[in-house]
């Protein structure tokens, strides 16, 4: 059974950081493309991070780009968000998802984490 669990989420105040980590059974994670996906109430889910299934390439939406790195474990099967400056407007469930190749259509995503809620506030 295949299953992505992410854990990590939690609240902290504006400017501070979190690490998310997904991390992956029944399935081996460096056969894929991996990208964090996040949704706030009443928003759409919206592509936050993806990292290639070697590592070499990883790619960030403008709304997080020099405040969040992604990157992956292959020895232990998990992937990893490590979010900086945080602010209220990353208050979401962060989601992980496998695909072939990155790209932020996440009807092209084949599996799914449960998610983690961060929230960001004073």
């Amino acid at each position: 059974q295949v299953q992505l669990v992410e854990s990590g989420g939690g609240l902290v105040q504006p400017g501070g950081s979190l690490r998310l980590s997904c991390a992956g059974s029944g399935i081996t994670l460096n056969n894929y493309a991996i990208a964090w996906f996040r949704q706030a109430p009443g928003k759409e889910r919206e592509g936050v991070s993806c990292i290639s299934d070697d590592g070499g390439s990883a790619y960030y939406s403008g709304s997080v780009e020099g405040r969040f790195t992604i990157s992956r474990d292959n020895a232990k099967n998990t992937v990893y968000l490590q979010m900086s400056s945080l602010k209220p407007e990353d208050t979401a469930v962060y989601h992980c998802a496998t695909e072939e190749h990155c790209n932020y259509y996440p009807a092209r995503y084949t599996h799914w984490g449960q998610g983690t809620q961060v929230t960001v506030s004073s």
